[in-house]
């Protein structure tokens, strides 16, 4: 990350931005990148571009974007420029050789990391006399561009008001969280806490299906209706959770427990790789261990709670 001496010493573009309300920059084209230029070439928009890799704007340009020729170019062509890259420190590795044309553009972050990298992020752009956005996507690149989806977006309320109808674009629905930058980084991150493991779920259900013959289209939709449930899980606990209350009246941990042993057993049975359900199992052992097994299994948030 480039120190407060190198922010500091960035002088301001000599070329103004378009001050357009349908123009926009985006610096970063995986798939995501893309989904979001083309959302906005199909809005109308000026869309201009750059990428590490030139050729990856190829079918982009020849529905009317514009391929910068530098960093600095993108940066210059427009007030508005969002990011899609892999990190923050990909942005410090991009911007940092064009520092000077940041001053004056509103950044919008849509790159994953952690609260802490966002809130450094912001302060080294703002540093450079450009306003920062941190934005957490909430849907695969196939949905950009579709009402029924969300981002959460964090840092500065009047950027945010100022260029919501373009990141309206991306996608319908916008979730403020505030002037802390970290938040949306936040709200994105628990997102992909739930995302990801109910993912893996998924797989090592397949995996053991298809160890026994059946295809992924055969469980799907149990699976798919499995998921769908959850929410009930979700309204039904967290009241709960929030007053403290873990009563084992609807359900046990040692029940939980005894059912996790039986899926880890099913699993090396059918010489599937246990780790996954193995891993569950032990949050289970963890809560019994502490004397909490007649309790709900909800008591596992305590648990996960503590430090050390």
């Amino acid at each position: 990350m480039p120190s407060a001496p190198q922010a500091a010493a960035a002088q301001a573009p000599t070329h103004a931005p378009t001050h357009s309300p349908s123009s926009v920059t985006v610096i970063g084209l995986g798939p995501m990148g893309q989904a979001m230029a083309a959302a906005y070439l199909d809005r109308g928009y000026r869309v201009t571009l750059w990428n590490r890799t030139p050729s990856r704007a190829d079918a982009l340009v020849e529905q009317g974007a514009v391929l910068a020729g530098s960093v600095e170019e993108a940066l210059l062509a427009n007030d508005l420029v969002i990011l899609s890259l892999t990190d923050f420190d990909a942005m410090y590795a991009i911007l940092e050789p064009a520092a000077a044309a940041v001053a004056g553009r509103t950044l919008v972050n849509l790159s994953s990391d952690t609260p802490e990298k966002a809130r450094a992020g912001a302060r080294w752009v703002t540093g450079l006399g450009g306003t920062h956005l941190t934005g957490g996507v909430l849907c695969p690149p196939p949905l950009i561009g579709t009402p029924d989806t969300s981002t959460f977006y964090s840092g500065p309320r009047e950027a945010y008001d100022t260029f919501r109808p373009a990141l309206e674009v991306i996608t319908g629905k916008t979730d403020y969280r505030g002037e802390d930058q970290g938040l949306a980084a936040l709200m994105y991150q628990l997102n992909m806490v739930i995302f990801w493991p109910s993912m893996i779920a998924y797989w090592h259900a397949v995996a053991l299906a298809g160890a026994h013959g059946l295809k992924a289209t055969d469980i799907a939709p149990y699976a798919a209706e499995n998921f769908a449930g959850m929410g009930h899980f979700i309204d039904f606990y967290s009241p709960r959770i929030d007053a403290g209350n873990h009563a084992g009246d609807v359900d046990r941990t040692s029940m939980g427990l005894a059912s996790m042993e039986h899926v880890v057993h099913t699993t090396a049975d059918a010489g599937v790789d246990p780790a996954f359900p193995a891993a569950v199992r032990e949050i289970f052992q963890r809560v019994v261990a502490a004397g909490q097994g007649a309790d709900s299994f909800s008591r596992a948030v305590e648990l996960m709670g503590q430090k050390g």
